[in-house]
């Protein structure tokens, strides 16, 4: 837990207020940079404060003032300067936005980690009120970023302050955030132990984050992975570049904020994971005539300059490598779409690329609330050993099966109008998929193509009978694995609900039973309306203004 003021309110909390304060002079979209940058700033110098003291302590202080014993341990070098103990004594001056601009651009300058992620100029631009500014520098100065370095104070603040900006901007802003729970779902599906993991539409680096935190979850060791990212807004690719800057995780995020499509920063990237939330049904996303020749398409029809989605999808199949496993958000158009997407759609299945479809609840996203589906990709879907973790895992053979999961009744209420994965939900998804992965018994697979002609078994009995005994089972409303002579018959959809088997609950309706129910409510109905009415003309008469009908 983040430390909690005099009021008891959380540090995140008080920020936020502190934070709301800039309204009036500030853009809701402009001040998310505002905090953010501060409390950058306040972290770079707590951790730059706290490495100094522990070369006076190891007898070093003629070293204190020399970047290279700094950077050696991870540290970025502060000149005074660019200190927040200097900043916050001169907080009143009427200078301070320009004080702030200049320690942002020295530590940027003096630390090529940090090129490009910084603020430039930014404080001074927007003419901020200099007694709100100061009032937020004294709030962000109460933090403490060192003093629990394993409850990771900052970083949670950064991402409550990420969550809340989304929240704040609603749709049509926000992209920069993805929920944290969609994030979570995708890792532990996919499971990005070790490896390259890229992220094509990184936004403010909330899967890497993730990525990162999985894998310390699970034991691993986060020096394994390398992360490489693209971001199209130059604003939210500062973000994400501060984001990570914050967690201590190195990232290649590409040399400048640009277009996947037309300006592509790792040309020659092979991922072994990649996590992605690309824009929604993108129009017009290439001219006429341009990227036709692309080699991000070679082997399938270009995609349509009227919706990106299948873009987005051949770039990442483009970028995976042998072994390499995709885990998306797309909108649900696109498991059905016709033209050059279904030709595209086709190939994909034809492939043994498509591995998993999961149709998500709806208001998942702060920025719409359409269903969207969540796409699992595999380069691998063959039968082998390999391991995750600790663990080696024994896949079986998948290639000529889709598994569909209908996950629309999942999910909690989240900010009254949001809905969230619990940790339960994010585990029994999870647990279906990999144990569908898995070598079954002959048991298992035996009861699985008999189930369609079992349907005195309740689900939930099914449910929990493959949950216990780590197996899959097709479960009605819930999952089902598609062959490909199925999908064929289907026309190449991958609309889960063509799949998956749904309870028909209208046949063990007693029709006149419900009848009776209706005739007796229906007529307890009329009878207090007939008292209303007779009321009400009671009351006309006594007053002298009798109704006659």
């Amino acid at each position: 837990m983040a430390k909690k003021n005099g009021n008891d309110k959380s540090i995140e909390v008080t920020l936020w207020d502190a934070a709301n304060k800039l309204r009036g002079s500030v853009e809701s979209a402009e001040y998310k940079h505002v905090v953010l940058g501060l409390i950058f700033l306040k972290f770079a110098s707590d951790k730059f404060e706290e490495h100094r003291a522990k070369l006076i302590a190891d007898g070093k202080e003629k070293y204190i003032e020399m970047a290279d014993f700094y950077n050696m341990s991870n540290v970025f070098f502060l000149e005074e300067t660019s200190r927040w103990s200097y900043l916050i004594k001169k907080s009143k001056q009427n200078d301070i936005a320009l004080l702030i601009d200049t320690a942002l651009h020295t530590i940027e300058k003096n630390n090529k980690a940090l090129k490009g992620a910084l603020p430039d100029n930014y404080f001074s631009r927007l003419g901020l009120d200099v007694t709100k500014l100061a009032s937020l520098l004294d709030t962000i100065n109460d933090i403490d970023t060192t003093k629990d370095p394993k409850h990771d104070v900052v970083g949670k603040v950064y991402e409550y302050f990420l969550s809340k900006f989304a929240l704040a901007e609603g749709k049509g802003k926000g992209e920069f955030y993805t929920p944290k729970s969609i994030v979570n779902l995708i890792a532990e599906m996919i499971e990005p132990y070790k490896g390259i993991i890229y992220d094509p539409a990184c936004g403010s680096g909330g899967m890497f984050v993730q990525s990162v935190k999985f894998i310390e979850a699970h034991h691993g060791n986060k020096k394994e992975v390398s992360i490489y990212g693209q971001e199209y807004t130059n604003t939210t690719y500062k973000l994400a570049k501060m984001n990570l800057a914050i967690r201590g995780i190195s990232g290649n995020l590409g040399e400048k904020a640009a277009n996947t499509f037309l300006d592509d920063q790792h040309k020659d990237l092979k991922a072994d994971f990649i996590m992605a939330n690309p824009p929604f049904n993108q129009k017009d996303w290439r001219g006429e005539n341009e990227l036709i020749d692309d080699p991000r398409w070679r082997g399938y029809d270009v995609p349509p300059k009227s919706n990106a989605n299948y873009g987005w999808i051949l770039n990442m199949v483009s970028k995976l490598s042998d072994n390499g496993v995709a885990g998306f958000i797309l909108a649900n158009g696109a498991l059905s779409g016709g033209g050059e997407e279904y030709k595209i759609r086709r190939k994909l299945i034809e492939n043994h690329l498509v591995e998993a479809i999961l149709v998500l609840p709806r208001n998942l996203f702060y920025t719409t609330d359409i269903s969207v589906t969540l796409w699992i990709v595999n380069k691998n879907k063959r039968a082998q050993a390999k391991q995750i973790g600790d663990e080696i895992r024994q896949y079986r053979d998948r290639e000529n099966e889709i598994l569909f999961m209908d996950l629309r009744q999942m999910g909690e209420p989240f900010e009254k109008k949001y809905t969230q994965f619990s940790e339960t939900d994010i585990q029994k998804i999870a647990g279906t998929y990999h144990a569908w992965q898995s070598v079954r018994s002959v048991e298992t697979r035996h009861a699985t193509s008999l189930q369609q002609t079992r349907h005195d078994i309740s689900v939930q009995t099914r449910h929990a009978t493959s949950l216990q005994k780590n197996e899959y089972a097709n479960i009605p409303e819930y999952c089902y694995s598609a062959t490909m002579d199925e999908i064929a018959k289907k026309d190449y959809s991958l609309v889960p609900s063509k799949y998956i088997e749904f309870v028909n609950r209208d046949e063990n309706i007693d029709f006149d039973e419900k009848m009776q129910t209706l005739q007796k409510e229906f007529a307890d109905l009329l009878k207090a309306e007939a008292q209303s009415k007779n009321d009400l003309l009671t009351v006309f008469k006594e007053l002298g203004y009798e109704v006659k009908l």
